[in-house]
């Protein structure tokens, strides 16, 4: 199956959600490699640089191209070409060569042969503009899980898990690796963050406040209040009953960057057990960091948002022949199972039934109602089996 850039620049965003470093209120500078193999449409080679958690710079080793994200990025490159330089090592020379041969002596170490699998570095540092403080990182993450980082103070590696402990050694007796380090993540890379800092001003130390809206899948799902649009990133979203915030009957989700160099977030509140006379006391409120005044949304009825549409009798006969279809299909899947002497994998089988709902193109709640009671049936059997 081959993916389209829209899809290819998804999973990339994906893998740079997914590292394992948690954003600062400092200002930080970060340089995100990522290799990956056995992804034929996917680029072997990318690396992003990030400034105070917007992307300035990405370069896709396969098409050779540095991608400048904006004005201000590219008048720091042309006055200083040092930068520009490191880029095109990182993206295209000596990079890509090294997370190849890392990738191929991981895949045996943890004896791993053909699948897909991820290299993932992280290096930079971050910068408090009032303190003067200056942390350096650099960290490796395969396959998802955090495999060696460089501990500045002790001048050594951590290796978290037994297989990094080769590298470890490797490069503990490496001084010169050390120094290099050393000297980019707490002398280079601090330099090139202040200048970043004084091009982007405007950009980087702006505040954009976010829409806020209440929305709602069907009359029985949680009540979602989303905040899309806001800058910087330090922000909370809470819902309130009679001014108090509410930590049960919530489910808050992640903040998450938009394409314009926005952020957006959501929190769902549980309304199963509130009745609609006691709506009014419930509120969603937004707070953005350096912004005295809250943005307050009331629970309203009237301030939903909603796709849902009562199905029609038509509508319920449609769902259940899908139904009963998607039954018989895993019926069929499970005897073919047993016919063959395997044990059954559920896991299988539950894809093979959200295939099945695909079908339904028009996706009504009691489509999906329906369809989930199976699924939750075929879970049952599972357990029992």
């Amino acid at each position: 199956m081959k993916l389209t850039s829209h899809q290819n620049m998804k999973i990339f965003i994906f893998l740079l959600l997914s590292s394992h470093f948690a954003f600062s209120v400092k200002h930080s500078l970060k340089y995100i490699s990522t290799a990956s193999s056995g992804l034929p449409d996917f680029p072997e080679f990318v690396v992003a640089a990030v400034v105070d958690d917007n992307l300035v710079a990405f370069c896709n080793g396969n098409k050779k191209i540095i991608d400048l994200k904006h004005d201000w990025v590219k008048k720091v490159l042309e006055d200083d070409p040092h930068q520009l330089e490191l880029y095109k090592g990182l993206c295209f020379q000596w990079e890509p060569t090294f997370f190849k041969a890392e990738i191929n002596g991981l895949t045996q170490r943890f004896n791993q042969s053909g699948g897909v699998h991820i290299l993932q570095r992280i290096s930079g540092c971050e910068w408090d503009d009032e303190t003067g403080e200056i942390v350096g990182f650099n960290q490796f993450g395969y396959d998802g899980e955090d495999f060696i980082s460089i501990d500045l103070k002790t001048e050594t590696w951590i290796a978290p898990k037994p297989e990094a402990v080769i590298t470890k050694l490797g490069w503990d007796a490496d001084k010169a690796r050390m120094k290099y380090n050393q000297n980019y993540l707490t002398v280079i890379y601090p330099e090139w963050l202040k200048k970043y800092v004084d091009y982007g001003r405007s950009f980087l130390l702006r505040t954009d406040l976010p829409s806020v809206s209440l929305l709602q899948k069907t009359p029985s799902s949680p009540v979602s209040c989303l905040a899309t649009g806001f800058y910087p990133h330090r922000a909370s979203l809470v819902w309130r009953k009679d001014g108090e915030e509410l930590h049960e009957e919530v489910d808050h989700g992640e903040i998450l960057p938009n394409h314009d160099g926005t952020f957006q977030m959501s929190v769902d509140l549980n309304l199963s057990s509130v009745t609609p006379e006691d709506w009014t006391r419930y509120d969603c409120v937004f707070q953005l960091s350096g912004v005295k005044e809250d943005i307050i949304t009331k629970l309203e009825k009237d301030r939903i948002r909603t796709n849902w549409v009562k199905p029609s009798n038509m509508t319920v006969l449609v769902t259940a022949v899908l139904v009963v279809l998607a039954l018989i299909g895993a019926a069929g899947f499970i005897i073919y199972k047993k016919k063959k002497g395997e044990k059954e994998d559920f896991r299988t089988l539950i894809l093979v039934l959200k295939f099945q709902l695909k079908k339904c193109k028009q996706a009504s709640a009691a489509c999906i109602s329906q369809f989930e009671a199976t699924v939750n049936a075929v879970r049952l059997r599972a357990c029992e089996s």
